[in-house]
């Protein structure tokens, strides 16, 4: 079997996993109800990815304290608010994971800190020292050491009753990513004078508290696991390192990361689960499609040679190869899959099964997980629209089979293809270019975009099994619907890019450049600096062109931008790195003798430009929708034909209607 190694057990303290596979933490908003229980969505969500064979389930972060840092409920699940109404929901889900062989652990929250954005009004954020909050401007009141001792007793009592509950194990969060632990770990934000101050040994008191008074309340074979960063790249307060940039850090650095490892590992915690980065530094800790793949491998490697416990590695390791090349190298011992399962729960299943090919794949683009957990408050993805809410959106076959026409196979079409295949629908599929994908095949035209083309891919191959008659070359008219005999017409023809031109000047469309079809020359001005225009532009300058972007607002971004704070905060940084000269608050206003005259606050200046791309929004494409609305059969328009927005909207609207024929 290929990857076989994968596939081997391995423990951590007195636990056995089946494979070298964890789901690792991510935040489980959504999924908790107003008592500190797991509702159904969450019970439903974590065994969904147990039941698709992942041999470690580790749970989104839990407050084990509410006391000292406040949190309204629902948001995330608490052991402590009410123990027993706790160990009811959580007794469930713990019970149907392990019939799947699995185990799961619960992750439990010392605290935020300082990177805690929602406090109540009038209450001061806490942190080891008064240093300054990440997302305000105010400073964080220090912990007594009286806080101390009772966060350390309510982190070992939600481990026993998490014990209690059916959970394998826990997961403390966290001395990574700049959490209230990790506070106290750095130096940069701990400059107390007690013992809790000073050495490293005293700035990791507070972290070795909590795990010996788990192992006291839990025994000693009870495994405490431990997420943890051991390098920061934190340039200053609220301005992280790019990868590659040459920067002073004023974090951890890895130094003292591989000897604070060790010392944890001596304090009792029984494996280590490796990231880099900090709230400062957020594209580390939630790398978007901008960071290479498996980019925490040399760290993880570090760690694994210092310590003697297992050592988790994640940061987009969905490539199986480069996985099974970690643990056979010795890089770490358990592959740690976050997002990729949120797109996938049977990811671990279908490997196991050599059928890599039906693996759906994670785009790294945030906008269902973290930026909607952010905005909306509940977990989900942008191409899976059935995570966490799988209950509830639980495909079911059609009483009567329909004969469908989709029109367009961009990826809203191509999901309504789908979905009304797998129910037994008789679907074809039009597109009138050559080629499946619509706008993610020039989206994924970038080397930072190629997880695009993989969605592509992946379509082409369910519809390939689903037997959907896909015709490549036609477009659909009124003859067409007219002479199929269909009982549903999907309209979801896209959109198309707006156009405002400039006399005179050599204007090109963003996918004629992104497909090869036009050379837009050394010296490229973009218009619009929303996504599309931003990562048109970090492709050009990675390609070795001169690139300026004009943008009307007063940043980029501002419009259109990615919903998570890690995508659009790196984007923004990576185009100055990458030598892209950004003019905001400023329009496009002529064009003479090669350079573009631009219109900004200081006055106008003469812009270089052998093309001018224009990047300026998109209008929905509906005009088959109100050619075939008074039709024979019913008539649908979803994705950009209904409102343009981005790829998750597309393929929930797709789900969404296709679900329901």
């Amino acid at each position: 079997m290929e990857y076989r190694n994968l596939f081997e057990p391995v423990s951590i303290a007195d636990v056995t996993l089946p494979n070298r596979f964890a789901m690792v933490a991510m935040g489980p908003m959504g999924l908790g109800d107003a008592e500190g229980g797991f509702n159904q969505r969450g019970v439903d969500y974590y065994v969904e990815r147990a039941k698709g064979g992942t041999g470690l389930i580790i749970t989104g972060v839990t407050h084990a304290a509410n006391n000292i840092e406040t949190h309204e409920y629902p948001s995330t699940p608490s052991a402590t608010i009410n123990p027993s109404h706790f160990i009811r929901t959580a007794r469930e889900m713990t019970e149907r994971i392990h019939a799947f062989g699995s185990s799961i652990f619960l992750q439990i929250s010392a605290g935020f800190g300082r990177v805690y954005a929602e406090f109540p009004e009038g209450e001061a954020p806490v942190s080891a020292s008064a240093t300054q909050n990440r997302w305000f401007d105010v400073d964080c009141r220090p912990l007594t050491v009286d806080e101390i001792h009772d966060i350390t007793r309510q982190c070992g009592q939600a481990a026993r009753i998490a014990k209690d509950a059916g959970f394998d194990g826990v997961q403390i969060h966290a001395v990574h990513e700049g959490y209230l632990l990790d506070q106290f770990a750095i130096s940069l934000f701990n400059d107390r004078d007690d013992e809790y101050g000073g050495s490293l040994e005293n700035r990791l008191r507070f972290a070795r508290e909590v795990c010996e008074e788990i192992k006291a309340q839990c025994g000693a074979g009870f495994p405490v696991t431990l997420r943890f960063s051991p390098k920061s790249f934190i340039k200053a307060l609220r301005d992280g390192a790019l990868p590659g940039e040459d920067f002073q850090e004023q974090g951890r650095d890895v130094d003292e990361g591989v000897q604070a490892a060790k010392l944890l590992v001596s304090y009792g915690y029984d494996a280590l689960d490796i990231d880099v980065g900090s709230y400062d530094a957020w594209w580390w800790n939630h790398p978007p499609m901008y960071m290479e793949k498996g980019l925490y491998r040399s760290f993880a490697k570090l760690i694994k040679d210092a310590v003697d416990v297992p050592v988790i590695c994640a940061g987009r390791m969905d490539d199986p190869a480069m996985a099974s090349r970690a643990v056979a190298e010795g890089v770490c011992d358990i592959i740690g899959l976050g997002r990729p399962l949120l797109a996938d729960p049977d990811y671990v299943n279908k490997l196991r099964q050599g059928d890599a090919a039906a693996i759906r794949p994670c785009l790294s683009c945030h906008e269902g997980c973290l930026g909607r957990m952010i905005r909306y408050k509940n977990i989900s993805c942008a191409v899976n629209p059935q995570c966490a809410r799988e209950r509830y959106t639980r495909l079911v076959p059609a009483l009567t089979p329909a004969r469908v026409l989709v029109a367009g196979g961009g990826p809203a079409g191509m999901e309504a293809a789908r979905v009304a295949a797998l129910r037994g629908h008789e679907v074809v599929l039009c597109e009138a270019k050559d080629r499946l994908g619509g706008n993610l095949v020039p989206g994924g035209a970038p080397a930072f975009k190629e997880d695009d083309l993989a969605l592509v891919a992946w379509y082409e191959e369910q519809l390939r099994r689903l037997g959907v008659d896909v015709r490549l070359g036609a477009p659909v008219t009124a003859s067409v619907v007219e002479q199929g005999d269909f009982d549903h017409v999907i309209v979801a023809t896209g959109a198309r890019p707006k156009s405002f031109p400039i006399e005179g000047a050599p204007v090109l469309s963003a996918e004629a450049v992104l497909l090869g079809e036009a050379d837009p020359g050394h010296d490229v001005v973009i218009v619009g600096g929303g996504l599309v225009g931003c990562e048109l532009a970090l492709h050009l300058a990675q390609t070795g062109h001169e690139v300026t972007v004009v943008e009307a607002l007063g940043d980029v971004l501002e419009l259109n931008g990615p919903l998570c704070p890690a995508n659009f905060e790196m984007l923004r940084k990576l185009l100055p790195y990458h030598g892209v000269t950004v003019l905001t608050n400023a329009q496009a206003a002529g064009y003479d003798d090669g350079c573009v005259v631009v219109e900004g606050p200081d006055g106008p200046r003469r812009v270089p430009a052998d093309s001018v791309v224009e990047c300026v929004g998109y209008r929905s494409e509906d005009a088959l929708y109100e050619e075939l609305r008074f039709a024979g059969p019913l008539v649908h328009k979803i994705g950009d034909a209904r409102s343009v927005a981005n790829i998750m909207n597309a393929i929930w609207d797709a789900h969404e209607l296709a679900s329901a024929l």
